[in-house]
């Protein structure tokens, strides 16, 4: 794939605060554009601060947005301001300063000390045959070892340009709790139907959807308006997941937000799917759409009757229906970098590489500091959270 030539700022750019609506309206022009940009977004993440901004042409035209989330630093008013998966500009532009200067200028009089971002710029991919092989080889450990299928001239470029315009790169690792995964895996849709999206998957994969199907595992979609007792009922299942794979899990109340505000926007913004077996269930997931991009947010299954497959069958009912909403792209969300068989993270590459797709790593998240000392600080009392 060829990436296409940079093109120039269109005139000079001001950014100023935009209503939610406003927002939206721009939003619905995008064909991809991550949930977290949403306006919706700032209901959720209701223990931040929010502001929606857009960027103006000379022609006064609208041509770019951002949802900026503030966390503020401890007795202060200062905030580091948070742009999670973007913002939404021309990110193809051989002149990226011309966008970011008067973002920064503008989030600097809204006291922050610091900025940081998400560019949705893919760096790489790789293909699910190529990281199959990677996790059989000894030798590799690391995603990054493995010759990509890709490269974007796109994503090099804009790497480059921010690292000249003073912005900092994150470790995926870092202390900073709302941060994105820097690798996703996600199934190109384009152009295919739902017989080319099962042969593209693996023989384990095809034969456990089959298997739920014959087992009678029944998967029902329930929109926001209509959730009922499904959600606690999801939340209860989800629990048990997390204590079984030992993570932290959201509260009830955080799922409740996020399906009000999400479905508050759009009405098929998001779904709940819960996969039962004989009545019981044995798997439940969470779907959200923008535009021609479909996610796997959140997931649970049973440890009982897993023999089943009722993951599977979940995941299935979303690719269908991300296909019959004619998606671009089926995204399955964060993996990490690691093709070590002996890490325990690598079951979760092998379960989303099942799925035929590709691994994408993104540009990551870049810092900004403009207080350098305020920045700083905030960054050790990150740290020491946890």
């Amino acid at each position: 794939m060829t990436s296409p030539s940079p093109r120039p700022t269109p005139g000079p750019l001001s950014v100023r605060t935009i209503t939610p609506e406003e927002h939206l309206a721009f939003i619905r022009q995008q064909r991809s554009a991550s949930f977290l940009q949403t306006p919706a977004w700032a209901r959720v993440k209701n223990e931040w601060g929010a502001e929606s901004l857009g960027w103006y042409d000379g022609g006064d035209a609208l041509v770019g947005a951002a949802l900026v989330l503030y966390r503020q630093l401890p007795r202060l008013k200062r905030y580091l301001a948070y742009l999670p998966e973007g913002p939404l500009v021309d990110w193809e532009s051989d002149e990226l300063g011309d966008w970011l200067a008067p973002m920064t200028r503008h989030l600097a009089e809204a006291g922050a000390f610091g900025v940081r971002m998400g560019p949705p710029v893919v760096t790489r991919r790789w293909s699910a045959a190529d990281v199959k092989k990677g996790v059989a080889d000894e030798g590799i450990r690391r995603l990054t070892e493995i010759a990509p299928t890709e490269r974007s001239q796109t994503g090099a470029r804009v790497v480059s340009q921010l690292r000249d315009l003073g912005w900092v790169p994150q470790t995926a690792e870092g202390g900073f709790a709302a941060g994105q995964p820097q690798y996703n895996f996600q199934v190109p849709l384009s152009g295919r139907t739902e017989d080319d999206v099962l042969k593209g998957m693996n023989q384990q994969w095809r034969r456990n959807i089959k298997k739920a199907a014959k087992e009678g595992v029944e998967v029902t979609r329930v929109a926001a308006d209509d959730l009922g007792p499904a959600l606690e009922e999801f939340h209860a299942l989800y629990a048990h997941t997390a204590e079984r794979d030992h993570f932290t899990p959201r509260p009830l109340g955080y799922f409740r937000t996020m399906f009000d505000a999400l479905g508050a926007e759009e009405p098929d913004r998001i779904r709940l799917y819960l996969a039962r077996h004989e009545g019981d269930l044995v798997a439940a997931t969470v779907w959200v759409r923008v535009g021609g991009h479909t996610w796997y947010s959140y997931g649970a299954s049973s440890t009982e009757k897993r023999d089943v497959r009722g993951s599977n069958a979940a995941q299935w009912a979303m690719i269908q229906d991300s296909l019959a909403a004619g998606a671009d792209t089926y995204d399955l969300r964060g993996i990490t970098d690691t093709l070590d068989a002996d890490d325990p993270h690598v079951g979760l590459i092998q379960f989303k590489v099942g799925t035929g797709g590709e691994a994408v790593e993104y540009a990551g998240e870049w810092d900004l500091p403009l207080r350098p000392l305020l920045y700083k600080a905030f960054d050790l009392y990150m740290k020491r959270r946890g």
